[in-house]
């Protein structure tokens, strides 16, 4: 496993533009995952930790596109009618076994390998564009040299490189490996990662609440939000707020896990003991990142004998915790879990709302995309702004992103929107 050099989140006081920390998180993290193989069957959703090469043509062989006949195009008349003898037939599978010459036509059928002669037959008929008369083939006139001839090559040349080292593994691509035979595929070991929540007031579901209390959200959403990531994930539940508590759970969590995250417990109250208590493990920035929501996200690692151990620390307010979650720690996990496509694709969208906001401040306003009069998608706002509505996020769609130098935006004009689905599928 890889070590993180140290203080590798320390990047300033100040207030940070987002760009610029998800370009730290770039430049100062690198895979920590150890590697492990596995079976191509099993390797979807899977991080893969070597580039893979063609070591062969594929298709190895040329290959007829069509139902029809094979045949040599300087046989054909450009003009009128070509009669031709039927004398071999090929199917996928069950190539014709012998050599071809010039004035014969072989029988042929999808994905049958073309007959192997002295320059050709080198044009597939479609059999709708012929007609049988006996033992012989009447061929239409028209068609093009080479036509409904799949070349060897055709999807993937030998020593290509199909699929790249730090790629996210799709169906696909699994598809692609086993087009190349391979039966196992080196990955990335999923990054362990323990979560958990801090605060007094905090109950677990299915208990009573006795008042003042709520019960605990943040710690679900994350969990499922790092399983999607394909994380292993080890809850460790409501940690209370007494430093010496947070000091052994961490500690405790340091030593078996390549990743704590929690959320709450971050702000500078007399009941937040977390930062101080990372701050004595080991070594803490407390980022105040230019976003709304979420703000404050604490990045640092925890000093162990396996070498330091990065931490996430997340807002307590629970839409501030998944924004940060999606925008700061899931690019941060990928990175550390091996991928190199950290960045999710936002898409341009009108907006159906005039919204006013500060300036140099990046600001995720929770949307649901309509269509508009003329069809084109638009971005409504959706439910109560506050940090602490969960329930907004329920009926959204994703996020529109409005940029650090604009003060007002009004209807109609065009943003970015980032749906839910490009950061949990």
């Amino acid at each position: 496993m890889a070590q993180l050099s140290d203080d590798c989140f320390a990047f300033g006081e100040a207030l940070t533009p987002l760009d610029e920390a998800l370009n730290a998180l770039h430049e100062r993290t690198e895979p920590i995952a150890d590697m492990c193989d596995v079976p191509v069957s099993g390797a979807v959703g899977r991080i893969l930790a070597e580039d893979i090469a063609a070591t062969f043509n594929v298709p190895p062989h040329d290959n007829s596109a069509v139902d029809g006949y094979a045949v040599y195009y300087d046989d054909l008349d450009p003009k009128i009618e070509t009669r031709l003898p039927v004398t071999g037939r090929a199917a996928a599978g069950h190539p014709l076994g012998r050599s071809t010459q010039r004035g014969e036509v072989i029988r042929i059928f999808t994905g049958a390998p073309m007959p192997m002669g002295d320059a050709g037959p080198d044009t597939v008929m479609m059999q709708e564009d012929c007609r049988v008369d006996g033992d012989h083939v009447v061929i239409a006139p028209g068609i093009k040299r080479g036509a409904n001839r799949r070349t060897a090559g055709e999807d993937i040349r030998e020593n290509e490189i199909v699929l790249h080292a730090g790629q996210v593994l799709r169906p696909q691509d699994i598809g692609v490996a086993a087009s190349l035979g391979r039966t196992r595929l080196r990955v990335f070991e999923p990054l362990r990662v323990a979560v958990f929540s801090s605060g007094d007031e905090l109950r677990e579901p299915g208990n009573t609440l006795d008042p003042g209390a709520i019960f605990d959200a943040n710690r679900f959403a994350l969990a499922a939000a790092l399983s999607q990531l394909g994380c292993a994930v080890t809850d460790l539940g409501i940690i209370r707020d007494d430093e010496t508590v947070i000091r052994t759970a961490l500690a405790e969590a340091a030593a078996t896990h390549d990743l704590l995250v929690t959320s709450g417990g971050m702000s500078t109250g007399e009941e937040d003991h977390i930062k101080a208590t990372v701050e004595a493990l080991g070594s803490l920035h407390f980022w105040r990142l230019a976003i709304k929501p979420g703000r404050p996200v604490a990045l640092g690692q925890i000093d162990t004998p396996r070498g330091p151990i990065p931490f996430a620390g997340l807002p307590g307010n629970p839409v501030a915790a998944i924004v940060t979650f999606l925008v700061i720690a899931r690019p941060l996990i990928l990175r550390l879990s091996g991928a190199t496509d950290v960045a999710p694709i936002s898409y341009r969208v009108r907006a159906g709302f005039d919204h006013r906001k500060k300036i140099s401040r990046r600001e995720f306003v929770r949307a649901k995309i309509v269509a508009d009069t003329d069809g084109w998608p638009k971005a409504e706002k959706h439910g109560r702004s506050g940090a602490g509505v969960l329930s907004s996020l329920v009926g959204a769609d994703g996020l529109v992103e409005l940029p650090e130098d604009m003060t007002f935006l009004k209807a109609g004009s065009m943003v970015d929107f980032l749906p839910f689905t490009e950061v949990m599928p």
